[in-house]
Order: C-alpha cells, then structure tokens, then sequence
C-alpha cells in the first residue's frame, strides 16, 4: 500500500495539499486577482492628484542662549529640533505663509498640508507641502520656510533688544547708586567710621557696572543667523498620489488573500473526495490502493500486466489475498479457493466496472480460475459496453438471464480471449430483473461459481442507488469500495462502507481512482452506423435455450501444483437479431482495425 501511494501525485503534506487547493481552484484565484485589480484601478481613477514639493532648511544656532537644547532633543547641539519642528506648522508661520502665497484659506488649513520631517543626525528641516496643484505645493513649501526663518529671526531680534534693555535699566540703576556712593564720601573726612563701608560698596557697584557693560557690549555687537534654505522646492513633475503601481498590487494582493480564502471556503464545504488521504480522515476508510492521476484508466481495456496501473492492481491483489485470513488449521492454498470478492461503487459510475474487471485480471495472471460476475443491473443498453470493450466478449446472455431462467450459468460464462484464466459473466439483457440479485437463484449461482472457480469477482451495483450491493456483500468473503476522485462524496463513502459493514463482511478498504475518461478517441477507429432492436428481448427469444448444468463435482477448481485442468464451458453463438421495422434507434458500435494491439500485447480484434 505505500508502493501505491508513491505513484500516487497526492501526498498528505500540507504544501502540496495547498498546491494542490491552487491547481484545482485556480479559476476562483484568478477571479479574486481580477476583480482586486479592477477594483484597484477604479480607486486609482477616483483618487484626486496630490502633489508634493519639498524645501531644506538648515537650521543655525543663534547665539543668544535661545537655542538650548534639552535633555530629550533630536541631536545633541545647541538647537533642540523637535521644537523647531512644531514651530513651523505654528498659527504664527502659518499666517506669515498665507501672506507670502497670497492664499484664502485660513492658516490652520495651511497648515494641515505640512509635513516636517527631521533626517537623523543633523540639523536639517524638510519642509514638504501637498496640494492638487504643482505650482501651489512649490509656492507652499517654499513660503513656510521662509515664514520659519523670518519668525525664528524675528524672535531672536526682538530677544536681544529685550535684553540689551534690561541690561541698560540695571547700568543706569548702578550708576545713580555709584553716584550717591561717591558723593558721600566726598563729604566724609578721612577719618569717618563709615568711609571703609561705602568705599566697599563703590568697588562693588563698579564691579558689577563693569560686568554688565561687558554683556551689553555683546548684544550690541551679536549677529542674529536663524537659518538658510539649503534646497528650494522644485516644481512637482509627477503627482505622488494616486500611485498607481502601489494601488495595483494592493488591489491584486488583497484579490490573493480573498481568492485563497474563498477557495479554502469551497475545499472547505466541499463533499467530494478530492485526494486518497481524505478517505481515513473524514470517512475513516482504509485506501487499498490509488491510481495516480498520470496513469488514465480507460473503459476499453484493462490495464497491461507490467505497466504502472497493472503493478498497481497486481498489489491489490496480494493485499486482498493477505487481509483474508484461512480458517485455523486449514492449508492457505486451499482455503483460499473460491473466495467471492465484491466490488461495490461508493457512487453512480463506471468506477466499480474498472476496479473489479483490472482485479479478476490481476488473479488470472496467476494461474487461477478467476470469474467476474457482473450483477451491476444496467439501465440501458450502453451501460453494458463497458465490460465487453474491457475483456472482448458479448453483452448476452448474463446473469439478469440465468436468475431469470432463461439460460443456464455455463452457456452465459464466456472466456475473456486475451486472458486464459478468466471467466466472465455479463450483466446480461436490459429486461427488468428486480429483485432478482436477492433471491435464492442468485445464491446458488455464487455457491455453483465457488466450486468452479479459485477466485469470484462481483461487480456490485452502487450503493447509492440500491441495495443490491449490501445484499451482494452478505454473500460474499470481503468487500472493496470504488471511489471515483471529483465525482464520489464523502458522504457516499461513508453510507457505503456503513451498508457493507452492516451484513457482517469484512471491507478492506477502498480503491481510489482518478476521474474516469471516456473511450478511445476516434483517430483509432472507425465508426458506422447500425440498427439494433429497442428491447434486447427480441435477441434473447432468438437465442438457443437453456442447456443442463454440468456436474458440479466436475468443475472443482483448485490453485496449486495439483490443480485439475478444466474445460471451458460451451459457448453458443447467438445469431444476428432481427430488426423491428418500426421501435428502432441507432447506437455507435465501434470498428477496431486488424492491426491494433491492445495495452497488454494482445490482439483487440472482436
């Protein structure tokens, strides 16, 4: 079972299982995608044009003790940035702007189209102004800067003057103070007790007079720098919004995510058994065996021996003859022999058709007498093709001929040509047999077939149309599910494998095949219209009848060494059926030419 699953494409990694997710919902991807850009494009085309101009400033200390910076400034000069930043979309810049552009919005509007940024590690202000004009947004920039610097430059001028003011308040204070000192001691004789106090007092007073003309002396000769604009805004060539690169991939980004989520959604809600992992974990069904997908398995034919679906149903084989124990004490070989297996479609398809004619083949390529018995009940006439194009033999008679008496079990085994070992019994003529699969004929047909034959394949009808297949199975040693990947619900999988678990008989497991294709193409054969009667009653009332059963003891057959050699059974030819002159139609019946070769080797010729 892991050699099956090697060949299989599906894995149970969760990368492949979303490549996977991908390539099957590749169309709701690329919808989403679609429908993100279109989206994004129509954004794109509503979005106003926004223009944006830059100018730099660079920013001097002024000397004045103004420009101290603080503990959390933006460098570690003298001019605290941060500051300087919020100074520029001020009330008071934003007037002096509205001034210089000449502009009718309100100066908080202005200001509202700034943007201050301040580079790491310098000195520098990049004054950026957005409007949905170019001339407008270089005419803002530029008039913020120069309304900065002319208010940072006017604010330190009007500093220094108030301060060279109050430095000449306190020069004139001192020097009347110095005044009254020394006129007191010009009226003091030498000796006076109070001559060394007021001496004292003038030094102090000339001391400080001295200081004071010092600093006042450094104001007036201080040359106040706020600034200079290092880089003038340019006019805007190209609008920075709507960008419609950027607009787009968002637009096809988010399309992605909605796409991926969406098809999560539907992998989510849907029931249909998309990968032969899905089976053991929702149904809690075994896989026996998955066809890959590379390998197509096709209604004309079975697979070729030594090709990968023949190797594939080869180990099938062994896997249903290790999961059928022999009874305590009794010689596996022996016990083995006559061993009914049925194969049972979890849904309406040919799925079961091609499970259970490639496994009969596959027990006849070992040398043991194998029968398929199909009892899937068609509904028409086409319906039957599908086993007689696999295995070359005719349509009628069948079982649906023998349960109803018509023909005996040996005129209605045919010999499958390109295959020795195997026996088959077709589903037989489209007249209403109901109920038929329930009755006591139909087990002594299986009880008959035990004796004849090593290995019994059933084709069970499906068991979402009856319950035949749960009635096939109480007769029968085990039992295999066939899953038709993108066409079989989980649901139907697991009412399946409940009906058969229900009768008490063992189910393996299930075979997993890829969504089945039709026929060979027409570049291989020729096609011709024919005419065959409505009802298949007018070819079996033509037909000889009944002929006796052989002896049972006679027909024993058992695998190994000492296996009898048998007989195979008579098969009458049925002559051409007549042609009613009124209730006909056509069909397709295919042609095949002399020197086409089938997929194992042999000749397909009818």
């Amino acid at each position: 079972m892991d050699a099956n699953r090697q060949l299989s494409a599906d894995t149970d990694s969760p990368g492949v299982d979303l490549l996977g997710m991908a390539r099957r919902h590749w169309w709701l991807v690329l919808l989403m995608v679609g429908a993100g850009l279109l989206g994004a494009g129509q954004f794109t085309g509503m979005q106003k044009k926004v223009y944006e101009s830059a100018t730099s400033v660079l920013v001097s200390p002024l000397g004045n003790g103004q420009d101290a910076n603080s503990t959390s400034g933006r460098t570690k000069g003298d001019i605290n940035l941060d500051n300087e930043a919020q100074l520029v979309t001020s009330t008071t810049v934003a007037t002096d702007a509205r001034e210089l552009m000449r502009a009718g919005e309100t100066p908080d509007d202005l200001a509202r189209n700034v943007r201050v940024e301040v580079p790491p590690n310098t000195t520098f202000l990049v004054i950026t102004y957005s409007s949905n004009d170019a001339r407008i947004a270089q005419a803002g920039s530029h008039a913020f800067a120069e309304a900065y610097l002319r208010n940072r430059e006017e604010s330190a001028k009007t500093e220094v003057a108030g301060r060279i003011a109050i430095l000449n308040d306190k020069l004139n204070q001192l020097n009347a103070s110095l005044l009254q000192i020394n006129n007191r001691l010009a009226n003091l004789r030498p000796t006076d007790p109070n001559r060394p106090n007021l001496e004292s007092q003038r030094t102090t007073a000339t001391s400080q007079i001295n200081t004071l003309a010092g600093q006042l002396n450094q104001l007036l000769t201080t040359t106040v720098n706020a600034g200079k604009i290092i880089r003038d805004a340019d006019l805007p060539s190209r609008p920075v919004k709507p960008n419609r690169l950027l607009n787009l991939a968002s637009g096809a980004m988010v399309g992605l995510l909605l796409g991926v989520g969406a098809a999560l959604l539907r992998e989510r809600l849907d029931q249909r058994v998309r990968r032969p992992s899905d089976l053991p974990r929702r149904v809690d069904v075994a896989v026996l065996a998955a066809v890959p997908g590379r390998v197509k398995p096709r209604l004309d034919d079975v697979f070729a021996p030594f090709g990968a679906g023949g190797r594939i149903f080869n180990r099938l084989r062994n896997e249903v003859l290790a999961s059928i124990p022999a009874p305590n004490g009794a010689d596996a070989r022996v016990a083995l022999a006559g061993q009914v297996v049925v194969v049972a479609g979890a849904s309406r398809g040919a799925a079961s058709t091609v499970v259970a004619a490639n496994l009969a083949a596959a027990f006849a390529r070992t040398g043991a007498e194998t029968v398929l018995v199909c009892a899937h009940l068609p509904d028409s006439l086409v319906d039957t093709a599908s086993v007689n194009r696999m295995l070359g033999v005719r349509s009628v008679p069948g079982l649906s001929d023998v349960l109803a008496g018509r023909f005996s079990l040996s005129s209605a085994t045919q010999r499958a040509p390109r295959h020795p070992n195997l026996s088959v019994v077709t589903t037989g003529g489209t007249a209403s047999a109901g109920g038929l699969l329930q009755s006591q004929a139909l087990r002594d047909t299986l009880a008959t077939l035990r004796e004849r034959a090593a290995y019994v394949i059933v084709e069970a009808p499906s068991t979402a149309t009856s319950a035949d297949a749960q009635s096939l199975a109480s007769l029968a040693d085990a039992a295999i599910v066939a899953v038709e990947l993108r066409r079989t619900r989980n649901t139907e999988v697991a009412d399946a494998a409940d009906q058969l678990r229900r009768v008490g008989t063992p189910l393996l497991g299930a075979v997993v095949l890829p969504r089945l294709a039709g026929a060979r193409g027409t570049e291989e054969r020729d096609t011709q219209e024919v005419t065959v009667a409505d009802d298949m009653t007018t070819v079996l009332d033509k037909l000889p009848p009944k002929e006796p059963e052989e002896p049972i003891g006679q027909k024993r057959i058992r695998t190994g060494a000492a296996a009898a050699t048998v007989t195979a059974p008579k098969v009458v030819q049925a002559p051409p059926p007549s042609v009613p002159k009124r209730q006909t139609r056509t069909i397709s019946v295919t042609r095949v030419n002399a020197d086409t070769v089938g997929e194992n080797g042999a000749d397909k010729r009818r």
